[in-house]
């Protein structure tokens, strides 16, 4: 099995109760042909750069998944047919970014690189 990373930007205006039956049915469809949901990341409502289905906000969530490939097709298959989810984009990773940097360890590494450390 594979791992695989999931973005889904839902509609605006979906509560967060119904984006999280969302996922959920959508984490069920992944476990019942035969792969896992590792972790769902919600980022909640966000601004997008710009309208898409004149929507100009959406509900973020990132799905870490792993799952034969069988899984995921139709996975997408759903999502596609799902007219509550504006966009999405599944890609096969290596493995899972287990450890989020936050904004000041990047700025900690951008000043020892402009100081030449």
């Amino acid at each position: 099995m594979s791992n695989y990373e999931s973005v889904l930007i839902a509609r605006q205006d979906l509560g967060t109760s119904q984006v999280d039956d969302l996922v959920a049915n959508l984490s069920d469809v992944i476990k019942t042909q035969g792969g896992e949901v590792v972790k769902v990341d919600n980022w909640g409502l966000k601004n997008l750069a710009y309208r898409i289905k004149k929507n100009r906000k959406g509900h973020y969530v990132v799905l870490d998944i792993v799952a034969p490939a069988s899984a995921i097709f139709e996975y997408e298959r759903l999502v596609r047919l799902n007219e509550d989810i504006i966009r999405y984009m599944t890609v096969k990773v290596d493995e899972f970014n287990s450890e989020m940097s936050t904004d000041e360890e990047l700025q900690a590494a951008d000043e020892s690189i402009v100081m030449g450390e």
